[in-house]
């Protein structure tokens, strides 16, 4: 396994609608593998594929806390096939927008059908963190940041200090798993 970079906005990479996978081989498993190793050591609970520079319909996904054994789900092509009525707000953060959180509202549950990495058709039903980390997952594969939920304000302010630090090359610290969940 290897960690891999993680693109950080604004970056046209994390805006691209991202290609399907059309079988979860070893080279697949193996972006899985190092995508969850990064994503751990970064430290979040969530990573996309886009977001190391692989356009492809590749999430991983670890809520599990420190005391807990790791849980990871590692999903090629997923897709939302029911979504509850009801929403629930959670405060998100990203490794791709470090130290920067806001109030997004999302389905509070969703069933999600997805290749494993077994190449495995499967479905799940998520609700509260994991139902948001997944949803929040997918959304960068079809080019959307969490920013973009939020006002054009407020995504303005965020995007502008990530341009900032890029220019000062001040290197901007992975967003930590606290209140404000990195995703």
């Amino acid at each position: 396994m290897a960690k891999l970079p993680i693109i950080v906005a604004p970056d046209p990479r994390l805006k691209l609608k991202c290609r399907r996978v059309e079988r979860v081989d070893a080279e697949t498993r193996r972006l899985m593998d190092d995508m969850l190793e990064t994503m751990y050591a970064a430290p979040g609970i969530g990573l996309a594929a886009p977001q190391v520079g692989h356009p492809v319909r590749i999430i991983v996904v670890d809520i599990a806390r420190k005391d807990e054994p790791p849980q990871p789900l590692r999903m090629a092509n997923p897709e939302i096939v029911w979504a509850s009525d009801h929403d629930a707000t959670y405060e998100e953060g990203c490794l791709s927008l470090p130290e920067h959180y806001a109030d997004v509202v999302r389905p509070a549950e969703v069933r999600i059908r997805y290749l494993d990495h077994e190449n495995e058709i499967r479905e799940i039903e998520a609700k509260g963190l994991l139902a948001t980390c997944i949803q929040h997952e997918m959304d960068h594969l079809d080019g959307v940041l969490f920013v973009d939920h939020i006002s054009a304000l407020k995504r303005n302010i965020i995007l502008r200090k990530l341009l900032k630090a890029k220019k000062n090359k001040t290197p901007a610290q992975p967003a930590t798993v606290a209140a404000g969940t990195a995703l």
